[in-house]
């Protein structure tokens, strides 16, 4: 019934909310993402998309029709996996930014260890910043990360606004410096941060660092300040800044796969690990 072409596309959208960069990361062009969108809806008889001249939003039956669209490429994977009888070896040097801690990328890598049980994978979760500076220095084989202002590399996994979040309980006082949750150096959303307050003027302090996702979001829910975080993944226990508060625009991240140097013996493990997080991508998000 559903045309496989067409829900790797429609993938693409859903993570990308745009269907430019959708068409980038297939090699298609954007008539042709739309032409398997528009199939794809008249075979589902239903719209999965909102879409004017700006954004690009998923319905509810869109969001329904995500789990459908990931569980049926999955399938085709293992499917061809096993019968071209493709086994891959070999140690793999994966390294994850702090900002998937609370998502379910432990589902796609447990997949993955399932489907390649004689890939040795080793994990690194460290902040978007340092899995880069690692990346360079040759000491990781594909990262997942925030893609840094200065770097152009990267195959987009999802693209994403950042926002302001705290407690539902925070009152700022618009007299006072914001009091700022961050994380330490080179974290790219701290460095967003300060970069938008300082260009709006707004004085601001450094209530919490932390390192850890889980310690900047403890900090967060007893109330000690705000954080820039990514829309899509904002904790339990917080909430958005009402815009009424008057902070300043975030911008907008791109969360990306990028490859180290090719290590020959690497190389088609990370090929089969980034296809999984692509097919997986939108249990990236921290939906509902």
């Amino acid at each position: 019934m559903y045309d496989l072409s067409h829900l790797r596309t429609f993938l693409a959208v859903s993570q990308t909310l745009s269907f430019t960069q959708a068409a980038r990361r297939l090699g298609l062009r954007q008539s042709t993402v739309s032409q398997h969108v528009r199939r794809l809806e008249d075979a589902t008889g239903r719209q999965l998309f909102t879409r004017d001249t700006h954004s690009v939003e998923l319905t509810e039956d869109g969001e329904a029709m995500l789990g459908f669209a990931r569980r049926m490429l999955e399938v085709q994977e293992q499917a061809s996996a096993f019968f071209t009888g493709t086994r891959l070896r070999g140690r793999l040097q994966f390294g994850a930014s702090e900002d998937f801690v609370l998502t379910r990328l432990p589902e796609i890598l447990e997949g993955f260890r399932s489907d390649h049980p004689e890939v040795d994978l080793e994990l690194t979760v460290e902040l978007s910043g340092t899995l880069h500076e690692q990346l360079d220095a040759g000491k990781l084989d594909l990262v997942l990360a925030k893609r840094r202002a200065e770097d152009s590399r990267g195959e987009l996994v999802w693209h994403d606004k950042l926002v302001w979040i705290g407690a539902e309980r925070l009152r700022l006082d618009t007299d006072r410096p914001v009091p700022l949750i961050v994380y330490p150096p080179p974290g790219i959303t701290r460095a967003l941060a300060l970069e938008a307050l300082e260009r709006q003027g707004r004085a601001w302090r450094i209530a919490c660092t932390s390192g850890s996702l889980n310690g900047l979001i403890a900090a967060a829910r007893a109330g000690l300040g705000v954080m820039a975080h990514s829309r899509g993944m904002v904790p339990p226990g917080l909430v958005r800044v009402p815009e009424r508060v008057g902070l300043p625009e975030l911008g907008e991240v791109d969360f990306v796969l990028v490859h180290g140097r090719r290590r020959v013996s690497a190389q088609g493990a990370a090929d089969a690990l980034a296809g999984a997080i692509l097919a997986g991508g939108d249990r990236l998000h921290l939906r509902g």
